[in-house]
């Protein structure tokens, strides 16, 4: 069985190479409409989404995360923030940021919905997009409140994901071995 949404769920990869310019208007208000219609706890529908198309801002923000995260105990991170040549947005002009009211019942995993049917509207109007969680750590520390007012996220919200969109500078066509040990049926 195959239809529209199955082609387009197993098409998306992760895309870390974008073109400079900026995604069209229509393309992005596409894929805002699809994280509105993620599936929420109860429906609460308790997300806000920061949409940041600034240069300066989003080099702002890797700066900041990238000097947190060089303080995280853990090694792997700590050599990601290091590294000068590392951008967390992998260059991509239009970054969303998903954060969270922080009262909400499962509101990661509400976040986490939303950030996915942003990814696949993505690929299904042709854009690269890739899940970055790289960004929270911008929000560590004594200046996150005003970080957070500074991007319009609301009170009582916290970042959780990021999504970061552009154009492909490159077609990514090959499929990772998927396990096939990780299903188990009970009838």
């Amino acid at each position: 069985m195959t239809n529209e949404v199955l082609e387009t769920i197993k098409r998306r990869r992760s895309i870390r190479s974008f073109k400079e310019e900026q995604i069209k208007d229509e393309e992005l208000q596409a894929i805002i409409e699809a994280g509105r219609y993620a599936p929420s706890a109860m429906n609460q529908q308790c997300w806000h989404f920061t949409v940041v198309q600034n240069k300066e801002i989003l080099e702002m923000l890797n700066a900041r995360a990238k000097k947190a995260a060089a303080e995280i105990d853990n090694e792997h991170i700590q050599q990601m923030a290091k590294n000068e040549n590392f951008n967390i947005f992998y260059g991509a002009p239009t970054v969303v940021i998903i954060s969270g009211d922080e009262a909400a019942l499962l509101i990661d995993a509400d976040c986490a919905a939303a950030a996915q049917n942003m990814l696949l509207a993505a690929e299904s109007v042709g854009l690269g997009s890739c899940w970055v969680n790289f960004v929270v750590f911008a929000f560590q520390g004594d200046e996150s409140l005003r970080l957070k007012q500074q991007l319009g996220i609301p009170e009582g919200f916290r970042p959780f994901y990021s999504v970061v969109l552009g154009y492909k500078k490159v077609e990514r066509t090959n499929v990772p071995a998927k396990k096939e040990t990780v299903v188990n049926y009970v009838k």
